[in-house]
């Protein structure tokens, strides 16, 4: 059982966001349940407090008791709390401690001391148990997105904890990879184990959940039975900032075509080192003012092609025209601007005000002020970006962007960790930026994200072109095929 009594917290002065306040909750063992509410509103600070982040690693002021089988959390050092407690966290990347797979998976284990035999049987199991033999012996870094985190499940599987706490595992997951995420979870229901899932992506988890627990400015403002919370109407989850527990239930509209023009990519090729060829692309169009789509599953080269458009990586062969007037490599650092998927690798100063101005050509503090207040993050201005959560970093990231003054603007993943609010607020800015005579290539596995703005999409797998076509009548009955029908 997991009691939090009396719980109030706050981060030492700039350092985080999402402080709680008279928290009082209690889960019993073997319960799945869903933590929600808006970015910021303390769901990651929970979870932080479980599995023991809080005290030991992230500072602040702490008052109340977290107890753990009637152990005190902050009584147990980390290495100790490991044995009961588990963690998956959003970004998989973070929480490696070797290069490979096979190795990820017995560290856990061998952290604690077990024999050898004792680790060896439990890794066998563990991939026997998640169908993932053909994970083993990889090399972390060249598996994709959905593959790392079944590395990291699977890794803490291994080590058998009682429980298993999880931050926005499903953030940055293709169809597929959602889909296995969710069978994993459900072995672990069936194991009896508690799992508390931190989520802004529910779709996936209503068969799976016990218990929804809503949070809004770090305190716990609903605590439902899962029955309860899945009979919520629409508009009273929208009207709570969630996103629906059936992607059916989102309203689709079609979008309107984009104007005249196109950006033409020819001979498009391009191959990491030691490997074969991540871009194969003879050619392209992509419509100017257009918001496009760029989906696909897991390593179907999407990244990779906005790295080739901008022009960040040196060795893509091919040629980009706009209008018909051709743009070497060079030209296209000045043309594109790109928000990248961790936007931990382009946070560099020491405000989030200074992060637009430097990305201004002309520094504008009113503009950037005006861009803030739209994005709800006006508040936060003069604090450190990496003191934000996780949806507030994107949110700068994608401020940065609006404020450049590039013509082609690239989002990779831009909604990941967002709310349905703050999502609803990027659909928004996108619409802004094609009125401005912009193009938006947007490369996302959000559905609700896609019918809110896109205008048209861009479907790769294997770093081919499968598909593209615009988001009319039609075309939303084709992205649906994709997103739902396939689940």
């Amino acid at each position: 059982m997991i009691e939090l009594r009396n719980i109030n917290f706050r981060y030492v002065k700039g350092t985080e966001v999402g402080g709680l306040m008279d928290i009082d909750l209690t889960i019993p063992d073997g319960q799945v349940i869903l933590l929600c509410g808006q970015s910021g509103c303390g769901k990651t600070t929970l979870t932080r407090l479980v599995n023991g982040l809080i005290p030991h690693y992230y500072e602040g002021e702490l008052r109340g008791e977290v107890l753990v089988d009637g152990k005190n959390i902050r009584e147990l050092p980390l290495y100790e709390t490991a044995k009961y407690v588990g963690s998956v966290f959003q970004n998989p990347r973070t929480q490696f401690f070797t290069v490979d797979s096979t190795s990820e998976l017995a560290f856990g284990c061998e952290n604690q001391g077990l024999p050898e035999e004792e680790i060896i049987e439990r890794v066998k199991a563990t991939t026997r148990q998640f169908g993932m033999g053909n994970l083993m012996g990889k090399n972390i870094f060249s598996l994709s997105g959905g593959e790392k985190q079944k590395i990291a499940c699977a890794s803490v599987s291994v080590s058998d904890p009682s429980i298993i706490v999880m931050d926005e595992p499903s953030s940055n997951l293709d169809v597929s990879a959602t889909k296995d995420l969710r069978r994993m979870l459900r072995i672990w229901k069936q194991q009896g184990k508690t799992v508390i899932i931190a989520e802004h992506r529910l779709y996936y988890l209503k068969e799976l959940i016990d218990r929804v627990v809503y949070l809004k400015d770090g305190k716990i403002e609903k605590d439902y039975p899962a029955i309860e919370a899945l009979q919520l109407s629409a508009a009273q989850q929208a009207e709570m900032g969630l996103r629906p527990f059936e992607l059916n239930m989102f309203p689709v509209t079609a979008r309107p075509a984009a104007g005249s023009g196109f950006i033409e990519c020819e001979n498009f090729h391009f191959a990491y080192p030691k490997q074969k060829d991540a871009l194969t692309i003879d050619r392209l169009s992509l419509p100017q003012t257009g918001i496009i789509a760029v989906i696909g599953h897991n390593g179907a080269g999407k990244s990779t092609l906005a790295r080739c458009l901008c022009g960040l990586e040196k060795h893509c062969k091919g040629i980009v025209k706009v209008d018909g007037k051709p743009y070497n490599r060079k030209q296209r650092l000045s043309l594109c601007y790109m928000v990248m998927q961790d936007v931990n690798h382009q946070l560099f100063t020491e405000s989030t005000e200074e992060e637009l101005l430097i990305s201004m050509e002309q520094p504008a503090p009113d503009k950037a002020a005006a861009v803030l207040e739209r994005l709800d993050l006006l508040p936060f201005r003069e604090r450190h970006p990496m003191a934000l959560s996780g949806g507030q970093k994107q949110r700068v990231a994608i401020a940065a962007a609006l404020v450049s003054g590039r013509k082609i603007l690239v989002f990779d993943e831009p909604t990941s960790g967002l709310d349905l609010q703050h999502m609803k607020e990027v659909a928004d800015e996108l619409a802004a930026i094609q009125e401005m005579g912009k193009t938006s290539l947007v490369i996302t596995h959000d559905y609700e994200l896609i019918v809110s703005c896109c205008t048209h999409v861009l479907h790769l797998e294997q770093g081919t072109v499968q598909e593209q076509y615009a988001l009319d009548t039609e075309g939303l009955g084709r992205l649906k095929d994709f997103f739902i029908e396939s689940r």
